[in-house]
C-alpha cells in the first residue's frame, strides 16, 4: 500500500503492529465494535499470516485445536481440529477479506521506532522498507502492538562441539531451506517440544530414519485429528453453532486439565504416562523418553494429532535417543554414554527466542522505554507509557482465546475515552509497595532465557497476568473500563481549544 510521504502523514486512530492472527484480529473488532475510528496494519512481511506465513518447516501445525485458537466471531469450518500452516494462513486471509482488512495494510514496512509525544498526544512511527531501507512515518493516537512475543528474525540455537566435522547439514526449522531434499536421508531432530514432535512425524514419511534427541523429555498428549462431537452434531447444526458449541467445550476442557495438573500433579503424570504407553510399543521405555522431571503444564504440553508421532515410533520409522550431546562427527551425534547417532542431516528444534514489541525501540518524550522497567496493566498496558496496547495471549491455553478478549476491552477503552472527551491514558503504578514477579510464571526455557527483559507483573490486580479464561472474560467483555489506575487526559490541542 504505497502512501505519499511528501506531506505530513495523516493522523490514525490506531497503528495495528503486525498483520498475523492477533493484528488482523484486532482489524476485525475495531471495524465491529467501533467503526468510526481509522486504522492502518504495518505488516514486515510481504504477506499477512504473521507466524503462519513464516515456518515453512514439514508438517508445522497449530498446537492448540482451533475451536479455540479461531476468532470467536469466525467459525472454523474445516473438520481438522488441529490444523496446518497452510489451513489457518487462508482461515486468517478469510477473515481480512470478509471484514475489508487486507485493502488497509501496509506490507514490507518494518517498525524500527515508535516516539510519544505528550504535546502532541500521538505516537510517531518510523519504518524501513525496500531494499535500500527507505524510511516513512506514520502517526498515530493510538499504538496496538500485534507482533506477539518470538524473535522471528532468528530462533534460538545453541553451539554443539564439533559442528564443523558434520559432513551433512545442518538446519534449523525457523529458516528451512526450500531446497532441503530429506527423502531417503537419515535425519536426527535435536529438541523436545511441539517443534521436535511435529517434525518427526513429517519427515518419517520420506526419510530412511528420523531419530529425536533430546535432553529432557516432554508431556505429549494425543488428540483426534477431529473432533467426535463436532462430526457428531455436523448433520444437525450450522457451522456457525457447532463453532460456538465446540469452543465452549474445549475452553472448559483446558481449563479443566490445567488445573487437574496444578493440583494434583502426581495422579496427572500417572494418566498421561498410561495413555503414552497404550500408544508405543510394548517394552518401550516410557519413563526414559516421555516422563519428565517436572510436573506436567510446568511447560506448555505437547499435542499430536491423531497420535502420529506414537504410530510414526511404532512403525519403526522413527526412535527417540534422551541423554546429553557429547559432540557432533563426520556422520552423526556421539552421545555423552558414548552411543552414535548417525545422520545425514540434522535439525536443530532447539526453540525460539523471544522479542518483545517487534524489537522496536520506543520512547516517551524522548525518554527510552525499557520494557524491564515495566508493570504489565491489566496483561496489555505498561505503567507509565501512554495509549500503547500490547497482544500477549495465554501460555497454558490457546493463545487467541486471551488476544480476543484483550481487543474486545481495547474496543471498549477507546468508546469510553471518546464518551468522557479524553485522548490519552496511561496506567499510573500505585505509590504503595508492590511486590513485583516475572511477566510469565512459565519454566519453559524460552521464557526462563528472556526473563529479564520483559516486562514484571505485581501481586494483585489489575497488575497480574491473568490465566483463567472465564474469569478475563468477565472482566475483559462486562467489567469496569477505567480503572482507578488508568489515568485519562484530553490532548494539550483539546485543552486549548476548550479554554478558547
Amino acid at each position: 500500500m504505497p502512501r505519499d510521504t511528501s506531506g505530513p502523514p495523516p493522523v490514525l486512530d490506531v497503528l495495528i503492529l503486525g498483520a498475523g492472527i492477533s493484528g488482523i484480529g484486532c482489524a476485525a473488532y475495531l471495524k465491529r465494535e467501533v467503526p468510526g475510528k481509522s486504522w492502518r496494519i504495518l505488516e514486515m512481511r510481504e504477506d499477512l499470516g504473521g507466524t503462519w506465513d513464516l515456518f515453512r518447516y514439514p508438517g508445522i501445525r497449530s498446537d492448540s485445536d482451533l475451536y479455540t485458537f479461531a476468532y470467536e466471531f469466525k467459525p472454523w469450518e474445516s473438520r481438522n481440529a488441529i490444523a496446518g500452516a497452510a489451513e489457518i494462513k487462508a482461515y486468517i486471509a478469510e477473515t481480512a477479506t470478509e471484514n475489508g482488512i487486507r485493502g488497509r495494510i501496509a506490507f514490507g514496512r518494518k517498525v524500527v521506532a515508535c516516539d510519544w509525544s505528550s504535546a502532541e498526544a500521538l505516537w510517531t512511527v518510523t519504518t524501513q522498507t525496500g531494499a535500500d531501507g527507505a524510511r516513512e512515518t506514520w502517526r498515530a493516537r493510538w499504538i496496538f502492538s500485534a507482533t506477539g512475543y518470538y524473535d522471528y528474525d532468528r530462533g534460538f540455537r545453541p553451539a554443539f562441539d564439533g559442528e564443523e566435522q558434520f559432513a551433512g547439514r545442518i538446519v534449523h526449522p525457523q529458516a528451512w531451506p526450500e531446497d532441503l531434499d530429506h527423502a531417503g536421508k537419515r535425519i536426527a531432530v535435536i529438541g523436545s517440544g511441539a517443534t521436535a514432535v511435529t517434525l518427526l512425524p513429517a519427515l518419517a514419511k520420506d526419510a530412511a530414519h528420523v531419530t529425536q534427541i533430546q535432553r529432557t523429555p516432554t508431556y505429549v498428549m494425543p488428540l483426534p485429528l477431529e473432533d467426535p462431537l463436532a462430526k457428531a452434531l455436523r448433520p444437525f447444526l450450522s457451522k456457525t453453532r457447532i463453532h460456538a458449541i465446540l469452543r465452549r467445550k474445549n475452553i472448559w476442557q483446558q481449563s479443566l486439565f490445567f488445573t487437574l495438573c496444578q493440583r494434583y500433579p502426581a495422579a496427572m503424570r500417572k494418566l498421561i504416562r498410561k495413555v503414552n504407553a497404550k500408544s508405543l510399543p510394548k517394552g518401550f521405555d516410557v519413563d526414559t523418553h516421555f516422563n519428565p522431571p517436572y510436573d506436567p503444564w510446568d511447560q506448555r504440553l505437547c499435542v499430536v494429532p491423531g497420535g502420529d508421532l506414537f504410530r510414526t515410533i511404532r512403525d519403526g520409522r522413527a526412535d527417540v535417543v534422551t541423554g546429553r550431546i557429547a559432540r557432533f562427527t563426520a556422520t552423526g551425534i556421539e552421545m555423552a554414554d558414548g552411543s552414535h547417532v548417525e545422520a545425514d542431516i540434522v535439525v536443530t528444534a532447539t526453540g525460539l527466542n523471544l522479542k518483545l514489541l517487534g524489537g522496536a525501540a520506543y520512547s516517551v518524550d524522548g525518554k527510552p522505554v525499557t520494557p524491564s522497567e515495566h508493570v504489565i496493566f491489566k496483561g496489555m498496558m505498561l505503567d507509565g507509557v501512554p495509549n500503547l496496547a500490547l497482544s500477549i495471549g495465554y501460555t497454558n491455553s490457546s493463545w487467541t482465546l486471551k488476544v480476543g478478549l484483550l481487543c474486545q476491552y481495547f474496543c471498549r477503552l477507546l468508546a469510553e475515552m471518546d464518551r468522557r472527551g479524553m485522548d490519552v491514558c496511561a496506567p499510573e503504578r500505585p505509590a504503595r509497595a508492590m511486590a513485583l514477579r516475572p511477566l510469565l510464571d512459565f519454566k519453559a526455557g524460552y521464557v526462563q532465557r528472556s526473563l529479564d527483559m520483559l516486562p514484571r507483573q505485581g501481586d494483585t490486580f489489575p497488575w497480574e497476568m491473568t490465566f483463567n479464561y472465564s474469569a478475563d472474560a468477565r472482566m475483559m467483555k462486562k467489567g469496569r473500563v477505567i480503572e482507578p489506575e488508568l489515568k485519562l487526559s484530553p490532548a494539550p490541542s483539546r485543552r486549548i481549544a476548550e479554554v478558547g
